[in-house]
């Protein structure tokens, strides 16, 4: 069990910094070669941030562990929009606008539907997998159109510097953190989940979604402190988006995945979730201190319930 608890937390860590890794450098050889903003926000930071969910699930899924696959991603959207935005707000309201939640927002809260109701057969097959990839595929084709980037608060902390040769070993580094950690992360939680006689799905929807979705919440302590609360929100959905149409997507094209009740449970929770979340966007245009403590609440409350469950 030591051991294992050992694993877990050197997995936390190559997630970490194999995510900061990636977008730092990947970011600076982009702008290096002038690519646009569009495509370093859209394209690689974004896969950087989202590289610990996506290796965690197609390791988990490649290994037949669909339970840890599936609650990973379930779990780390619950965490973004709830422990993440939910601190976020309590240490400072976030203002937000019509477009994040006309568009994205109910973008996100339809995808949430539409993975729910497919739930329901039991299965998430390949052709649903192919349906989320091309939606994600029309959005991003539609944001490039329109020439909007979200990503840009994020590369206002890249550093003054221009990319330097060891840039592209840094690189390298992150990605291979990001895959040994992603194997040291399900073999471990898996070891504590049947050592404790946990079930698999609660241990990856609430560790293990906490410890890959640690890259989001570090870039948005960032971005507080900076004092670019505005940029936040659209950075949360758009991850969660990103988890569900890019993640899952990809992963049950590669091998289909069973939906168990508990599963759909949680996937009822979430779209709960990101339906009180737009709620809390509307009224006001912003999300308050005391919205925020509810998000976070929540969180702390379903994790309590799935542990004593």
């Amino acid at each position: 069990m030591f051991l294992n608890i050992v694993y877990f937390l050197l997995a936390v860590v190559l997630l970490w910094g194999g995510a900061n890794w990636i977008v730092t450098s990947a970011s600076l050889i982009a702008r290096k070669f002038n690519v646009s903003e569009l495509v370093i926000g859209l394209t690689i930071v974004a896969f950087g941030t989202s590289a610990p969910e996506f290796l965690v699930t197609v390791n988990a899924a490649l290994r037949g562990h669909e339970a840890i696959s599936l609650s990973n991603v379930v779990g780390s959207n619950i965490f973004n929009l709830g422990f993440i935005l939910g601190l976020m707000a309590m240490i400072k309201p976030l203002p937000t606008g019509p477009k994040l939640i006309y568009r994205d927002g109910l973008l996100l809260f339809g995808c949430c539907v539409a993975i729910l109701l497919m739930s329901f057969t039991g299965e998430l097959g390949r052709m649903f997998g192919l349906a989320l990839m091309v939606t994600l595929a029309v959005y991003l084709f539609w944001l490039a159109r329109i020439k909007e980037s979200p990503g840009e608060d994020e590369l206002e902390d890249l550093p003054e510097r221009g990319a330097k040769w060891y840039d592209w070993f840094l690189l390298l580094g992150g990605f291979a953190g990001i895959a040994l950690g992603g194997h040291l992360m399900v073999t471990a939680a898996t070891s504590i989940a049947t050592a404790l006689g946990v079930s698999s799905w609660v241990i990856g929807v609430t560790i293990v979604a906490a410890g890959t979705s640690l890259p989001e919440l570090v870039t948005c302590l960032a971005a507080s402190v900076k004092g670019r609360n505005d940029m936040l929100l659209g950075n949360l959905i758009g991850s969660d988006f990103f988890n569900f149409a890019g993640v899952l997507g990809l992963t049950c094209l590669m091998r289909p995945l069973g939906v168990s009740e508990e599963a759909r449970g949680s996937l009822m929770v979430l779209v709960g979730m990101v339906a009180l979340v737009l709620i809390f966007l509307r009224t006001g245009w912003k999300v308050r201190r005391w919205e925020g403590a509810l998000l976070v609440g929540i969180n702390l409350i379903r994790w309590g319930r799935d542990f004593l469950g």
